[in-house]
């Protein structure tokens, strides 16, 4: 018997969240030599559905059509914190999340999850971008803003746009086994098990200079100088202060502590060079400021979730980054 994999497209939906998944289970069927999967796209409504990027999808369902499936997920879209779904489509989504064997979302289709009550007392995940706003709307859920996807019973969640991809993929191996999912991922040039999780691909937790104006002029030196000495004592100095008086008044207005904020400062300066050059760990470290390598993958490893190593490999432009070739000629 076939599976029914039936994808609900948001209206403004974004591509690949469709897309992705869509031709994991597609590439899945061909593996397996059979056609395991039957794939559907859902709309809200009758019609066309305009996806972020203009193209237009046409839908094999809509809403309230009677159907039943295997794996109900929710494509996210740019605007999906914004948007408010028709009681109908709520309704439509209970029904059949509760109905079908799994559930879940690409991206910010976790929104429309929660709002028809599916994450409460669940953990899942979203973008990176969205984790925090979706965890202060829906309190009684459980967001974990690192994890690429996240498995809570029938319930799985993917976080943004192309984790899509990582998710179906976990479905197939779960549904065909180990070796149809690593044929797919070789055929689709992907990951079996993409290393770490969103951090390495976050730039929401990056230190900004905030708070008052003289606070701000030391975080810009911080951010000039991350080799330099940062100590409290040498920051309040910069800044005019007694160290007890900069510290509290750094803490009230910046939200942390000046050694988390140098902290968060070196690291950046770190993935900048990481991303841009070749100098070895050691050399990465003295330029931002760390005690040592060691010091500088520990700190790397808390911020950002892989090692300098892995995140060079994975996002430098250098020789030890990822493996391209272009003819300028």
């Amino acid at each position: 018997m076939t599976k029914t994999i039936a994808i609900l497209a948001l209206p403004g939906v974004q591509l690949l969240d469709v897309s992705g998944p869509l031709d994991v289970f597609a590439q899945a069927n061909v593996e397996a030599g059979r056609r395991f999967y039957d794939l559907r796209v859902v709309g809200c409504e009758a019609g066309p559905i305009a996806s972020s990027s203009g193209a237009r999808l046409l839908p094999d369902l809509v809403v309230g059509d009677p159907q039943r499936c295997d794996t109900l997920l929710i494509a996210g879209a740019p605007r999906a914190a914004e948007m408010l779904l028709s009681e109908g489509t709520l309704q439509w989504i209970r029904a059949t999340a509760r109905a079908a064997r799994r559930y879940g979302s690409v991206c910010t289709g976790a929104y429309a999850l929660a709002a028809a009550g599916l994450l409460d007392g669940r953990r899942a995940t979203t973008h990176w971008a969205a984790a925090a706003d979706l965890a202060q709307a829906y309190p009684r859920a459980t967001i974990e803003d690192d994890a690429l996807y996240v498995r809570d019973g029938k319930l799985c969640t993917a976080a943004g746009v192309t984790a899509g991809l990582d998710l179906a993929l976990i479905l197939v191996e779960e549904d065909l086994g180990r070796d149809v999912a690593m044929r797919v991922a070789s055929q689709l040039v992907m990951f079996f098990k993409r290393p770490g999780g969103q951090l390495q691909f976050s730039r929401k937790g990056e230190a900004q200079p905030s708070g008052r104006s003289v606070l701000q002029t030391v975080q810009r030196w911080v951010a000039a100088h991350p080799e330099a000495d940062h100590s409290v004592e040498t920051l309040a100095h910069h800044a005019g202060l007694s160290a007890r008086h900069f510290a509290r008044l750094f803490h009230a207005e910046v939200g942390l502590t000046p050694a988390a904020w140098v902290e968060l400062t070196r690291v950046q300066a770190a993935r900048a060079l990481l991303e841009a050059g070749t100098d070895a760990p050691k050399q990465v470290a003295a330029k931002c400021g760390f005690a040592n390598a060691d010091t500088l993958r520990r700190s790397f490893v808390k911020h950002v979730g892989v090692t300098p190593a892995e995140y060079r490999r994975h996002h430098g432009a250098g020789p030890e980054g990822a493996r391209g070739r272009m003819d300028t000629r």
